[in-house]
C-alpha cells in the first residue's frame, strides 16, 4: 500500500541529516566550492545541419583561452576550468547553482571524420564546433517494401 508507514531506518534519517545540513551549509555559508559531479561539465546540444554536426556548448563567463578543443580517433573531447573571483568583502549567497573548477565533456565522433576540419567558435558564452560529416555517415531514408 502507498500510504503505509515505513519502519524506522538509520541509514534514512543519516541521509536526510546530510540533505539538511547541506541546505544549511548552502545557505549560510557560501555553499560548497562545486556542486558539479566529477566528470560532468557544460551543457551540451547537438545536432546535424546540412551535412555537418554541430556541438553547442555553454560556457557563460569562461574566457575561451581557458577553454581546449581535441579531436582523437571517435572522440571529441571540451575541457576548461572556471576560476572563482574571490572578493574581499564577504557575501551572504543565498542561492548558487554556478559550478567553479575544470571540466571535460567528451562527444562521440563517427567514424571518418577529418579532425583538421572541425571549426570552432565563440560567441555570448556560447561554444560552436562545427564537423563536417563524411559521406557514409549521413542520414539516408531506408523505404520500406511491401511483401
Amino acid at each position: 500500500m502507498a500510504n503505509e508507514p515505513q519502519a524506522w531506518s538509520p541509514f534514512r534519517e543519516l541521509d536526510r541529516f546530510r540533505r539538511d545540513f547541506d541546505d544549511l551549509f548552502d545557505r549560510f555559508l557560501g555553499g560548497r566550492p562545486s556542486r558539479q559531479p566529477p566528470g560532468s561539465g557544460p551543457a551540451l546540444e547537438s545536432y546535424v545541419d546540412g551535412g555537418k554536426l554541430v556541438v553547442r556548448a555553454d560556457l557563460p563567463g569562461i574566457d575561451p583561452k581557458d577553454v581546449e578543443i581535441t579531436a582523437t580517433g571517435d572522440q571529441l573531447t571540451i575541457r576548461g576550468k572556471r576560476e572563482q573571483q574571490l572578493e574581499e568583502k564577504g557575501r551572504d549567497f543565498i542561492h548558487r547553482e554556478v559550478a567553479y573548477g575544470s571540466f571535460e565533456r567528451v562527444v562521440k565522433l563517427p567514424g571518418g571524420v577529418n579532425p583538421d576540419q572541425i571549426k570552432a567558435s565563440y560567441s555570448n558564452g556560447v561554444l560552436e564546433l562545427t564537423v563536417p560529416l563524411p559521406e557514409q555517415s549521413l542520414t539516408r531514408k531506408v523505404p520500406i517494401q511491401s511483401v
